[in-house]
């Protein structure tokens, strides 16, 4: 009885430990299938007298369950169906699915077609996002799907995150070139199944501006699985065992690329600990010029985040502001990598009230007179002139600390007033 009993605590701690481990096993490997076409939209389709009528939209979602069915047999991986049925979901919900889901591939399955009614055209192709699709990819990247592709992590190395910037634009491409890259390794192995396994043509891994590619954040793939006006392969897609055979050396090419995803995952780095703020903030000066600068100026190397601070006479010019050390670096290699070799790291203690002196805004600086209908003279009434040299500078305020005028600087750029300077008088 004691034997036995000890034998049950022992199975269920087991059990448990079973179920406790599995609990916390290795996130699946998600698979986006989308079966080209669907609903109303037919896709390429022909008609023979002995085959039948071959619908593109038909062929694709035949292969993409068969396809599904082999990958959901296995624990290791979670599948997703664009459509199941004879159904047509618009291109941007199809890559909106698996940009949600955080795909690990995205495979589009579709059927070819050449003008002419019957092709000499033959064989199969898969298509990756191309090289010229860079400026519209950053574009997209820029205006929509920046929090996409960079993570908080990206975004804490890169410091403030501008998709504006070069420092973001390079994050951008980097991220961009993995995936392309990874879409030609798995494009690659399965054309070399369909030539290997299937004994078909392949008229190999090509690049192209399609938009279910385009938008997508992760390795894909668009296969066209054959020609519909070709008739060996109209005959070989539209049967049971043609299909099969597809989705067979798809599914093959997606268990070895798993694996060699799997090899080139490292160890998971060891917990950092949180990084504490610093007592001061952190600017990098670039430079120190008598010249005024506005913020698009060449001689700014692109930067933005550019605080001008005027002191005797001279123009220093300050990129980015933080008080955590890991995000000063990252600015200060940015700006030396931008071309500012001497730029270095500067404190500015918070809200410290000058003792001697005092923080103005210089609002405008030229050889002309402002006009006394001018937004700046109508906005600021109280404004102070002074001509030194042939040149009238225009300041507004007094104010004991930097930020008190830096709020004021945002206040007027929202009113239109841009390019001011904050300057500061010792006396």
């Amino acid at each position: 009885m004691v034997r036995l009993t000890l034998y049950n605590k022992f199975f269920f701690l087991l059990i448990f430990l079973i179920g406790f481990s599995s609990c916390y096993s290795q996130k699946k490997f998600t698979v986006v299938l989308d079966a080209g076409h669907g609903g109303s939209d037919v896709g390429a389709n022909r008609n023979y007298s002995d085959i039948g009528t071959v619908q593109e939209k038909v062929v694709t979602l035949s292969v993409v369950l068969k396809l599904g069915r082999m990958l959901e047999k296995n624990k290791d991986y979670k599948v997703i169906y664009t459509r199941k049925i004879d159904e047509y979901p618009s291109l941007t919900y199809r890559t909106d699915l698996a940009n949600r889901n955080k795909a690990d591939l995205f495979i589009s399955v579709h059927v070819n077609s050449s003008p002419s009614r019957s092709a000499t055209a033959q064989g199969t192709e898969t298509f990756v996002q191309g090289p010229n699709q860079n400026k519209a990819n950053l574009d997209v990247a820029k205006a929509e799907n920046d929090v996409i592709f960079l993570d908080e992590k990206d975004k804490e190395n890169f410091a403030s995150y501008n998709p504006s910037s070069p420092e973001s634009l390079i994050a951008l491409k980097i991220q961009q070139s993995k995936y392309l890259e990874a879409s030609l390794t798995i494009g690659g192995m399965i054309e070399d199944n369909f030539v290997k396994k299937d004994k078909r043509l392949s008229r190999g891994v090509k690049q192209a501006n399609l938009h279910v590619l385009r938008m997508n954040a992760m390795p894909s793939i668009l296969i066209e699985t054959g020609f519909v006006n070709n008739y060996d392969d109209a005959k070989y897609i539209s049967t049971e065992e043609g299909q099969q055979a597809i989705a067979e050396s798809i599914f093959n090419a997606i268990v070895n690329y798993k694996k060699l995803v799997d090899r080139n995952v490292k160890e998971p780095e060891p917990e950092k600990p949180v990084e504490q703020p610093l007592k001061n903030d952190f600017r990098i000066l670039l430079m120190s010029t008598p010249n005024k600068y506005t913020e698009n100026d060449p001689a700014l190397k692109g930067l933005k985040y550019i605080l001008p601070i005027k002191e005797n006479g001279t123009y220093k010019y300050y990129y980015g502001t933080t008080n955590y050390a890991s995000i000063r670096d990252n600015n200060l290699k940015t700006a030396k990598d931008s071309g500012f070799r001497n730029a270095m790291a500067i404190s500015f203690v918070p809200n410290q009230k000058l003792g001697i002196g005092y923080y103005t805004l210089e609002v405008y600086a030229g050889k002309e007179k402002l006009d006394s209908k001018s937004m700046i003279m109508k906005t600021l009434p109280d404004i102070v002139r002074n001509k030194e040299n042939g040149v009238f500078y225009y300041t507004y305020g007094k104010f004991k600390s930097m930020e008190e005028v830096i709020n004021l600087q945002k206040e007027l750029e929202g009113k239109g007033i841009i390019n001011t300077v904050i300057e500061k008088k010792l006396k």
